[in-house]
């Protein structure tokens, strides 16, 4: 893969892997995730496009976060890769949504949005009491509760145990080794503050993103948490020119490295037919 950057309107750098030849794509990681999240994904398309892998601010290539609306950024990779199509994963969805103006074709995977802000606004009000007081664990916590990820008997241990537990899992984390561009839980968790500042300001009725001028593909799970089943049935109502695809067994982890139990090629064989 190779590694280009260019300048975002307020001056940080955004930084993105390109792999492949044909017609660009450009593809938005969600929460917890970076750019070589989707390694996997990016090189069983790359026979027929040339994918670029942005690493979203914050992470890896990109600067830090500024006063800008998230969505500038990818209008800047954009018209530095001449790519016209998207395809946004979870809160990389949400964007997708607000970029669909001046893009081709959108594809969908299960953005957090909802028709009311007040259950996202609650749980980003959780977290950003956790980040002030520097409890990064408790944040992650949060927004493991809040995505409803992983087994649900998870979800109902209390919160002491799940922070002894994701301890456990960050410090494990912490010794990965071998993945260029990988960037640990531990790095990852102050971020989430943006992603549930995403779903916030973005709920509401659905009927706000009926204007879309885009070509949608719709994607969910069929195993992925009920709330982002809604949310893609939803934009599916409102959206009535999208096609809908729903991934028999697979959940929100499906566009995901293998390592992380993802389904790449699954995935990858849809949106090849799509973007084709």
């Amino acid at each position: 893969m190779i590694t280009r950057t260019t300048t975002a309107p307020d001056g940080a750098t955004l930084g993105w892997y390109s792999v492949g030849t044909g017609p660009g794509l450009l593809i938005l990681h969600g929460a917890m995730e970076s750019a070589v999240s989707h390694r996997e994904l990016a090189e069983a398309l790359s026979d027929r496009f040339t994918v670029h892998l942005l690493d979203r601010r914050g992470r890896g290539l990109s600067g830090a976060y500024g006063s800008l609306p998230e969505v500038q950024d990818v209008r800047a990779v954009l018209s530095a890769t001449g790519a016209q199509n998207v395809f946004g994963v979870s809160s990389g969805a949400i964007l997708t949504l607000q970029a669909a103006s001046f893009i081709k074709k959108a594809a969908i995977f299960e953005p957090p949005l909802f028709a009311s802000s007040t259950r996202p606004a609650a749980a980003l009000a959780q977290l950003d009491a956790a980040l002030a007081a520097g409890d990064v664990l408790d944040a992650l916590v949060t927004g493991m509760l809040f995505a409803e990820m992983g087994p649900a008997f998870l979800r109902r241990l209390p919160r002491p145990v799940l922070r002894r537990l994701t301890a456990v899992g960050v410090r494990a984390d912490a010794r990965r080794t071998g993945v260029d561009g990988y960037v640990p839980m531990g790095e990852l968790g102050p971020l989430l503050h943006y992603d549930f500042t995403l779903s916030a300001e973005a709920s509401g009725p659905f009927d706000q993103y009926a204007g879309s001028t885009a070509d949608v593909l719709l994607l969910n799970g069929t195993r992925s948490p009920a709330y982002l089943r809604e949310s893609v049935a939803s934009l599916a109502r409102v959206l009535p020119s999208a096609r809908h695809v729903q991934l028999d067994g697979l959940d929100h982890g499906a566009s995901g490295n293998a390592s992380q139990r993802g389904k790449p090629a699954v995935v990858a064989a849809v949106l090849r037919d799509f973007f084709a």
